[in-house]
């Protein structure tokens, strides 16, 4: 009889699914489910509280609280060496199933080549050293800034110390390709982020507003939606409305000096979904190559025209859908252009087939299945 139960290894508690770092991992858990695989789910708290939701779809669910700051290490990622835990460790060897890794942060114990007979595999994020080398150029804080150089410096060893060591699942192309050529690995394979939609549900027509939307508790997010105010939408009258978590001080103080621009802070998730229906341009240029952008396959799946830089597209296949532009002068045009151009049932059709042959969560889900045996 072929078993088809798994370890599911989780950074954080993945529910409910309202950012980037556990959508995916969320739906994987929903979908593996339907297609009959049996969850057994780790997961690692922080701030989110345990989840009662999670118990519908694993047969069990064990939480693990991570370790401070005094976890530090000059030798292994903060990220990774606080989420070191023995009874996780104990919990996994109680059998033999496969282990699905959730990110290099659950990656302590097969760095330490606990499992070198176990079937193993970890999903990748992003590539973890160039996203905290990004945090780090966009952060203001001389002590935040420090923390992400010398993280970005701990990652990048460990990520090749590792690179070998399972098989390893990526977001997006790009990352795939940084696998296989900077750090050599040779068992890489794409797996397309899953989603909480099926079905395209933009509206044809014109919207009445651009849209920027993400978390700007991230300092990337900040610098992104700084530099559109500063040299963009300083020059133009469309409105422009920023929408997310947490927004800073410093972006509050900054919208104020614009009379089309405006802040939502912390929208709840019906009124952002609102705001991305209803713009007429969905705007997310992104500093950060690596990865894939979940705000913009919302967006897509979800609203008008999507205008992009090359970094917010890269290595994700959703160039074809999305407007490009890179500098200042080419974001200026495109908005102009674009915000008196409908958007057509036929610019929908071509999304909802193309999209659909990517990020199919049935036929993914049947991937990691095939996977365990």
């Amino acid at each position: 009889m072929i078993e088809n139960s798994i370890h599911i290894i989780t950074h954080d508690v993945p529910y409910p699914a309202d950012f980037g770092g556990v959508i995916d991992i969320f739906y994987k858990i929903k979908w593996l489910y339907k297609t009959g695989v049996k969850i057994h789910l780790h997961c690692f708290k922080n701030i989110r509280p345990a989840q009662t939701e999670l118990n519908k779809y694993c047969e069990t669910v064990t939480y693990y609280k991570r370790k401070k700051i005094t976890a530090l290490s000059f030798c292994i990622p903060f990220i990774v060496t606080s989420r070191k835990n023995s009874t996780l460790l104990q919990n996994l060897k109680k059998d033999n199933y496969p282990i699905l890794f959730e990110g290099i942060h659950t990656t302590y114990y097969l760095y330490k080549n606990e499992f070198e007979n176990r079937k193993t595999f970890l999903r990748l994020f992003n590539v973890e050293h160039i996203y905290y080398d990004t945090l780090a150029k966009n952060e203001s804080n001389i002590f935040k800034k420090l923390y992400f150089l010398i993280e970005s410096k701990l990652l990048k060893k460990y990520e090749l110390s590792i690179a070998n060591k399972t098989k390893i699942l990526t977001l997006s192309t790009q990352d795939l390709d940084i696998y296989n050529t900077f750090f050599s690995a040779k068992d890489v394979a794409f797996l397309p982020v899953f989603l909480p939609y099926n079905n395209i549900a933009s509206h044809a027509g014109k919207g009445k507003y651009c849209l920027y939307h993400g978390n700007l508790d991230v300092n990337e997010n900040t610098e992104v939606v700084l530099w559109l105010m500063q040299n963009v939408f300083n020059t133009l009258q469309i409105p422009f409305i920023i929408a997310g978590k947490k927004p800073s001080k410093k972006l509050l103080n900054s919208a104020k000096k614009y009379k089309n621009i405006s802040i939502v802070p912390s929208p709840t998730e019906e009124n952002m979904q609102l705001l991305i229906a209803n713009a007429q341009i969905n705007i997310l240029p992104s500093f950060n190559k690596t990865g894939v952008k979940l705000k913009l396959l919302n967006a897509l799946y979800n609203g008008r025209h999507c205008l992009v830089n090359i970094a917010g597209v890269s290595g994700s296949g959703l160039n074809t859908f999305c407007h490009i532009a890179d500098t200042s002068k080419d974001y200026i045009i495109k908005i102009e252009q674009l915000f008196a151009e409908d958007f057509t049932q036929k610019e929908m059709q071509h999304r909802s087939t193309a999209l659909k042959n990517i990020y199919d969560n049935n036929k993914n889900a049947l991937f990691i299945q095939e996977l365990l045996h």
